[in-house]
């Protein structure tokens, strides 16, 4: 696996490793309060982004576009900024909301912009 895809699937495994980290620490100490955090940071930061691994190395003619780097690039700062919003969000900071919406808002891009990248694949299109 070389290229984005790599690039993708390591970054897949350090957020894992983070989720699940936090999973624990939220199962020794007895308080839950970033249950939603822990799942956003499973959810997309280890399976959503290894399938984007997986496609990419699938592909690699759509991995050397350069919507594809575009896709890399806002994926991984609007994830990390929607983590950071939701801890702190959950951690009883209010004001972290629009930190939470706007990399929400972000992260859809990054999927449409995924898409755009995807969709001409699947429909046999390179």
């Amino acid at each position: 696996m070389t290229g984005i895809a790599a690039r993708f699937f390591g970054s897949a495994i350090v957020y894992a490793i983070l989720a699940m980290s936090l999973g624990l620490f939220m199962g020794i100490t007895h308080d839950h309060t970033q249950m939603p955090t822990h799942a956003h940071f499973m959810l997309i930061g280890w399976v959503t982004f290894a399938i984007f691994a997986v496609f990419y190395h699938l592909f690699p003619a759509a991995a050397a576009r350069p919507l594809a780097a575009l896709h890399f690039w806002l994926a991984q700062a609007s994830f990390i900024a929607m983590i950071v919003g939701l801890a702190l969000m959950f951690g009883g900071n209010d004001d972290a909301e629009p930190v939470v919406a706007a990399s929400s808002i972000a992260m859809l891009v990054s999927m449409i912009v995924f898409g755009l990248v995807a969709l001409p694949v699947i429909r046999g299109r390179p």
